[in-house]
C-alpha cells in the first residue's frame, strides 16, 4: 500500500521568492529542522538553495550534520544543544553553533578547532538565549575568545513571541540594546536576525538583517492572516483499500461514536495516528475521493480511517487526499488543524516515516 507524500519542490522555490518579496528582498535563512517540517531535509535544503536561500537553519548538530553528508554545502545553523554535545563536528563540518548561555560558550571554545558562533540573546520569548544577567558575560567572554582565535562571533540573534505590536515593540528594543552591548564588547557580527516567518511578513522593523523563513517556505501561513501567493507543498494521500455497504445504524470505528443514519457505503484508507493524524481530529477532518470531500466517520485508529461516502461510486484503488493545495480542490492543512485544535506547523511536520515521500519539481 503507498501511503505518500507529494512534496512540490517548485511550489517551495516558488514560496521563497513569494516571501522575499514580501520581506522586501531581505537575505533569508530557511528552516529545514525537523526533517524540514516533515517535508524531507535534503531535497528541500537542495531547492532553497538552488533558489537563492543564503542560509538554512536546524534546530540540532545531528540534522546539520545530516545535511554535510548529503553533499549540502550551503552555511547552516545549528541553536538546540544537549549539554554534553561534542562540538568537534560541527567546527569540522564548517556549521554554525547558536550559543546561549556562557558555560555553552566554553565548552565551544575548548573544542578542537576553530567555532564560528552566533550569540542567542533572550529578547523575551522565555526560551533559548542568555537572558539581561548572563548577556554582557556572554559577549565580553565571546570578545575575549575571538581575541585568543579560538572563535568567530558570526551572528547576533532571537526569536520573536508573535505576542502583538507592544510586546513585539518590546522585543525589539530588548533585542537592540543587547547587540549595541555586543558592539561595545569589540564584536562586529556579519549577521543580525530577529524575526521568523510572522515577523518577517508583519513587522518590518524586525527584519534586520537576515529573516529566518521556516512555515511560510513550505506554503503555510504562520498564523490566521493569509499570505498570498503562497502554496502549500505537500500532498498526504493514500489509497482505499476496501469498500463496502451498511445498513443505517452501523457502528463505526473504536466505541461506535459514530453511526450511519442511512444505508451507505463505508470507504477505509490506510492512514492513522501511527502516520502522524491527529486522533483529536477523529469525526471532523476532511478526506476528499474522487473530486469530493468527505469528513472521517468514527475515530482515527492507529492504521486506518473509515470514510461514510453516501452513494458515491467510490472503489478500492481510488486515491484519498487528505490535505494538499486547497487551489486543486482538496482539504487543507489548515482544515486539519482546525479539526484537531491545534495549528498547520503541527500537522505537516508530525507526518512520520511509514509515509513515502515522492518529490517532484
Amino acid at each position: 500500500m503507498t501511503r505518500e507524500a507529494l512534496v512540490d519542490l517548485d511550489a517551495i522555490r516558488s514560496n521563497l521568492a513569494v516571501l522575499s518579496t514580501a520581506t522586501a528582498a531581505t537575505p533569508a535563512m530557511v528552516i529545514v529542522k525537523a526533517n524540514a517540517y516533515g517535508h524531507g531535509a535534503v531535497p528541500v535544503a537542495r531547492a532553497v538553495v538552488e533558489a537563492g536561500a543564503a542560509w538554512l537553519g536546524t534546530a540540532d548538530l545531528a540534522e546539520a550534520l545530516e545535511l554535510r553528508a548529503a553533499g549540502v554545502a550551503a552555511p547552516i545553523l545549528a541553536w538546540l544543544h544537549e549539554p554534553d554535545v561534542d562540538f568537534a563536528p560541527a567546527i569540522e563540518g564548517g556549521v554554525d553553533i547558536g550559543v546561549s548561555y556562557p558555560q555553552q560558550l566554553e565548552r565551544v571554545a575548548a573544542a578542537s578547532g576553530r567555532a564560528f558562533v552566533q550569540l542567542k540573546v533572550d529578547s523575551g520569548l522565555g526560551r533559548n538565549g542568555a537572558d539581561a544577567t548572563q548577556w554582557l558575560e556572554l559577549v565580553e567572554a565571546a570578545a575575549a575568545h575571538q581575541r585568543a582565535g579560538r572563535l568567530v562571533v558570526r551572528g547576533v540573534w532571537s526569536h520573536l513571541a508573535n505576542a502583538g505590536p507592544e510586546a513585539d515593540a518590546a522585543q525589539i528594543a530588548t533585542f537592540t540594546e543587547a547587540l549595541e552591548a555586543a558592539r561595545a564588547a569589540g564584536l562586529e557580527p556579519e549577521l543580525v536576525h530577529l524575526a521568523a516567518t510572522a515577523g518577517a511578513l508583519r513587522v518590518p522593523a524586525s527584519r534586520f538583517g537576515m529573516v529566518r523563513l521556516g512555515i511560510g517556505v513550505y506554503g503555510l501561513s504562520p498564523d490566521d492572516t493569509p499570505v498570498p501567493g503562497l502554496m502549500p507543498a505537500m500532498t498526504l494521500s493514500a489509497p482505499v483499500v476496501a469498500v463496502k455497504h451498511v445498513p443505517a445504524n452501523h457502528g463505526v470505528s473504536y466505541g461506535f461514536d459514530y453511526r450511519t443514519t442511512a444505508p451507505t457505503t463505508l470507504a477505509l484508507v490506510p492512514v492513522g495516528y501511527a502516520d502522524g493524524l491527529p486522533r483529536s481530529a477523529s469525526g471532523g477532518a476532511p478526506v476528499a475521493i474522487n473530486g469530493r470531500t468527505y469528513r472521517i466517520a468514527g475515530r482515527i485508529a492507529m492504521d486506518q480511517v473509515v470514510v461514510d461516502v453516501g452513494d458515491a461510486p467510490v472503489s478500492v484503488g481510488d486515491r484519498a487526499v487528505l490535505f494538499g493545495d486547497p487551489s486543486t480542490g482538496v482539504p487543507s492543512a489548515d482544515e486539519w488543524a482546525a479539526a484537531a485544535g491545534t495549528i498547520n506547523y503541527e500537522i505537516v511536520t508530525r507526518i512520520g516515516p511509514r509515509v513515502a515521500r515522492r518529490y517532484r519539481g
